[in-house]
């Protein structure tokens, strides 16, 4: 929607000024210079790429503007013969009588009178039935659309037509001029305010409701005005009608009604520039959030939509008030471009609704890359749409946008230079889109995690800093290029970026050592996000970010440490593929091995079988046996594989499974550091007759003890 705004706002800008250097020339007055002959050899480009055709054709235009003096004398000249066309009109004796001609034009607006009327009743009611049913209950927007084209459209466009088939049995006469002319005029109104309602009504949604309720409150009669008085001013200025009354009175009427319908317009356009600024900016939240470019450029064309609509208004005043055969066809021109305003903008709103509802399809059944061309194939449609509407607004207004890039140097050097920025810009944009979408997409989980892997912390790595890098470089590569279509010269820019790039080089030795280190280390894989890392700085966490010169870890207390790539040396990385939860347990001499080993195993398994906790296991649990001896006792070491990161709740677990085994056994104890004495915990031992013996405490001997 943004391309397509801003395509037809650069047209009208174009078209209205050149209409309006067309204007401010000399009209009616016979040509001074005849048409130049083509030249024997073809008009050479011109050079300066875009710019300088620009700056070319305004020197051109500006040769050729001359003012018109004589205004004041024509209007007067003018005034002198409508007055006496209205002189004549009445003193002129005729063969019918005053009543007769009034009753023509009487008879012929009750045809059209009653004929609305008739269709404006059977309308509602079809209106009233047709509301009822079922898939409009709920269709608030279906249901005034209706209201607005079966009761007013419709009967409108019918009861004109039978008016005229009437008027052929009534004799030729004034009244019967000008009835047709109010027949026509009054359609035409109705016609132009239900149809540009109908258009508005499609907006009624979401919070543009209260800019729509606005504008249907106070537009209808401004409306409805100016399509009559339009249509008046256009009906007064053809030849049966101007043999009726005269040419000269009818044309001053008619230029008076089209500066009325003109200001009018005008006026409309001011009141009304709030209400329909806010249907401009307002976008769906997910839109808004998706794409703030859109929506800051969006928020600043609503601001500034009416001044292309106030220059056409100008421009119109401008040819109304000269004298000349052509004027009237301003309001003509006029008329037609609202008509293809209005049905343009209505096929680019259901070109969204059907697009927009195929997109959502398309998510649903079909992958990204289609959902992602076909947005692509939605905005180049919509840019088609735009240069054919600014060739058919060129047509209607007297230039041929086409005729102008093909016949003339400037034109065709315009064009040329548009056509390479364009294909510039289309080509970058295909480009992005692919990488773009393959990135994301690389990066998405998967919606079913059976059937698909997740993607790795490498990928996660990588793949936004490679992301960040493909976007600057198509930048720049579209910058440059687009600049030398421009007629630009980027050769001392490029000069100047290789010169501060090698002196940026040679200063910041420290900074290329960062993102240099940086590089290899991701490209080697040395660390991803959410690895545990211990640098041998002694930073140690979770890194948790990475840039092009620095990473960004957390450590166990939450704190953040940015440490540059150039300054570690050494990584050691407990986060990759696996780990082990070792144990190294020691025990007193008099100790059962056998006795303590199966404790061990019995710890284990308790491990493997917790619901929670087998999860971080990748096997059994390896038990060593008798690791060591020493004055303290006997030390036994075991371990599981684990998951990486799983290691430390499998430790914690099992220290406290095997703790409170121990403590329940007679026959194995916990060495304790020699030479320390420690008063050990209350103990039953078993003697070999079976009887219990209670201790309340036992001093551990400085040597130990033997069975």
């Amino acid at each position: 929607m943004l391309k397509f705004k801003t395509a037809i706002l650069l047209g009208v800008l174009l078209i209205l000024g050149s209409n309006a250097l067309q204007a401010a020339t000399l009209p009616g007055l016979p040509a001074t210079t005849t048409a130049a002959t083509p030249p024997a050899h073809p008009e050479p480009l011109v050079q300066g790429g875009l710019l300088g055709a620009i700056s070319s054709s305004i020197d051109q235009v500006q040769g050729k503007l001359d003012l018109n003096e004589d205004l004041l004398d024509a209007w007067r000249l003018r005034a002198d013969r409508a007055a006496d066309e209205v002189d004549l009109l009445v003193n002129h004796p005729s063969a019918r009588s005053s009543w007769s001609v009034a009753g023509d034009f009487l008879l012929l607006s009750g045809v059209w009178i009653g004929t609305f009327a008739l269709l404006w009743l059977l309308g509602g009611m079809l209106v009233t039935h047709l509301c009822r049913h079922r898939l409009l209950l709920a269709r608030e927007r279906g249901q005034a659309l209706l209201g607005y084209v079966l009761p007013y459209t419709i009967p409108a466009l019918i009861s004109l037509p039978l008016t005229l088939y009437v008027s052929h049995f009534l004799p030729v006469s004034a009244g019967r001029a000008l009835a047709l002319c109010f027949a026509y005029a009054t359609s035409s109104g109705i016609f132009a305010a239900s149809l540009v309602l109908s258009l508005v009504v499609l907006f009624n949604a979401g919070h543009k409701r209260r800019a729509v309720q606005i504008i249907l409150q106070h537009s209808p009669r401004p409306l409805f005005l100016i399509g009559f008085l339009v249509a008046l001013s256009d009906a007064l200025t053809s030849p049966q009608i101007g043999r009726q009354l005269g040419g000269n009175l009818t044309s001053s009427i008619a230029v008076f009604t089209g500066l009325a319908a003109t200001i009018t317009f005008g006026i409309l356009v001011l009141r009304m520039r709030r209400p329909v600024a806010h249907l401009i900016r307002i976008l769906p939240l997910a839109q808004r959030l998706s794409q703030p470019a859109v929506r800051e450029t969006l928020r600043i064309f609503s601001g500034l939509w009416h001044w292309p609509i106030l220059l056409m208004v100008l421009v119109s005043v401008i040819n109304l008030i000269g004298i000349g055969d052509d004027n009237q066809k301003v309001l003509r021109c006029a008329l037609f471009t609202t008509i293809l305003l209005i049905a343009t903008v209505f096929l680019s709103t259901m070109l969204h609704h059907l697009f927009r509802s195929r997109s959502e399809t398309t998510i649903r059944r079909s992958s990204a890359y289609k959902e992602r061309f076909l947005s692509l194939s939605h905005a180049l449609l919509r840019i088609v749409m735009a240069i054919v509407f600014i060739d058919v607004l060129g047509r209607i207004w007297g230039v041929s946008l086409f005729e102008f890039a093909v016949s003339n140097a400037v034109g065709r050097a315009i064009s040329d230079s548009l056509s390479r920025i364009g294909l510039i810009f289309l080509v970058t944009w295909m480009v992005w889109v692919v990488l773009d979408t393959a990135i994301q997409e690389a990066l998405k989980p998967p919606v079913n995690k059976r059937s698909a892997r997740q993607p790795s912390t490498r990928v996660k790595t990588i793949l936004p800093l490679l992301r960040n890098a493909i976007k600057i470089i198509l930048v720049v590569i579209c910058a440059i290029t687009t600049m030398a279509n421009l007629g630009i010269n980027v050769a001392p820019f490029l000069a100047g970026a290789g010169v501060v790039g090698l002196a940026i080089g040679f200063g910041s030795q420290q900074l290329v050592q960062d993102v240099i280190t940086g590089l290899f280390i991701i490209i080697e894989d040395t660390l991803s996000i959410g690895d545990w890392v211990v640098l041998d700085s002694g930073h140690a966490g979770t890194v948790e970010g990475l840039t092009i010169r620095t990473l960004r870890l957390r450590d166990g207390k939450g704190f953040v440490h940015s440490v540059p790539f150039g300054q570690i040396k050494a990584v050691t990385n407990q986060s990759r593929q696996f780990a082990y939860a070792f144990f190294s347990v020691q025990f007193t001499y008099d100790t059962d091995v056998d006795k303590a080993i199966e404790l061990i195993r019995e710890a284990g398994h308790s491990i493997t079988d917790d619901p929670f906790l087998k999860y971080n296991l990748q096997g059994p649990l390896d038990v060593f046996g008798v690791d060591k001896m020493d004055l303290n006792g006997v030390v036994l070491t075991a371990q599981f594989r684990t998951v990486s990161g799983g290691q430390y709740a499998v430790s914690r677990a099992f220290n406290q499974r095997l703790k409170k085994l121990v403590d329940n056994s007679p026959w194995v104890h916990f060495a304790q550091t020699y030479p320390q004495q420690v008063l050990l915990a209350r103990r039953s031992e078993v003697k070999e007759e079976g009887a219990v013996v209670d201790h309340s405490s036992v001093l551990l001997p400085d040597q130990p003890r033997t069975q």
